[in-house]
């Protein structure tokens, strides 16, 4: 641990305590405080290991507030680690408030590598993960969640959201609507745990499946959509040809612009395209 107070970003297991690291329970036993997105949730997890440290709650409807008064600890030359209930805080949990304030406090904020949802699902769920755009949860009504979808629809990365049991069926229905009935899609749910399911069809094919049984839209979910792909007929071939010569002494952007403008095409979509390619 540092020699200095420090506030440490600490992931916790989303499923599995096995998963936690030593690391981590060094750092949850020494520091002075446990700012916990949920202190009953993660008592239980801390009463499993033996951890005795003292817990604040630190949550959406208190960071802001509770954040000078946390400062004011590593003023006084106290350690607190941040936890989330699950996986690592600030990806789609508290925290942003807590360490950008930290940090402008001028106190190190040192983290801990460990689990995380979305990075554990794409790596099993067979969609490219190269490069892949991380979303969070989309809006909760039908209007939101499609225009969100809208301007995702043309996206070339693996797109990676967070899904709650209740409306996931509505969001594979507007997936569907805006996306099409072919866009692949993988549903992960409870990962790491018992029941941990991992299955990938095109979107309709996949809303079907989960029709079929209750059980299926049940647990903690991460949803991954394969990125927009131009079709390779979607383009005549001459327009491919030029734009792939052009890109082999020109940068990519330069080349689709000239190709646009050779054989009247969207530049944007020329772009992509290469991009895809990897020219």
């Amino acid at each position: 641990m540092e020699s200095k107070p420090t506030l440490y970003i600490v992931p916790t297991p989303i499923g599995n305590l096995d998963d936690i690291t030593q690391r981590a329970l060094t750092v949850l036993a020494q520091v002075d405080l446990i700012a916990c997105e949920d202190t009953r949730h993660s008592g239980k997890l801390l009463s499993h290991f033996g951890i005795k440290t003292k817990t604040l709650s630190v949550h959406d409807h208190n960071e802001r507030q509770r954040a000078q008064w946390l400062i004011s600890k590593l003023d006084s030359g106290e350690s607190i680690a941040l936890v989330s209930d699950a996986g690592t805080p600030l990806i789609s949990d508290p925290g942003y408030h807590l360490v950008s304030q930290v940090r402008a406090a001028g106190h190190p904020v040192v983290p801990l590598p460990g689990p995380c949802a979305a990075t554990t699902a794409l790596c099993a769920a067979g969609l490219p993960s190269d490069r892949f755009s991380f979303e969070g949860f989309l809006p909760a009504k039908s209007k939101g969640r499609q225009d969100k979808l809208q301007a995702l629809l043309q996206e070339p990365r693996t797109m990676i959201f967070y899904e709650s049991p209740r409306r996931v069926l509505d969001t594979l229905a507007d997936v569907v609507a805006v996306m099409g009935p072919d866009r692949d899609v993988v549903l992960a749910r409870e990962i790491t745990k018992t029941f941990e399911t991992i299955e990938g069809r095109p979107a309709a094919q996949l809303l079907e499946w989960l029709q079929e049984d209750d059980n299926r839209t049940r647990g903690e979910m991460v949803l991954m959509i394969a990125g927009f792909r131009m079709q390779d007929d979607t383009l005549p071939a001459e327009t491919v040809k030029a734009l792939k010569l052009l890109a082999q002494e020109l940068p990519l952007k330069k080349a689709a612009a000239i190709t646009a403008e050779l054989f009247g095409q969207k530049k944007n979509a020329l772009y992509k395209y290469g991009l895809e390619q990897g020219w």
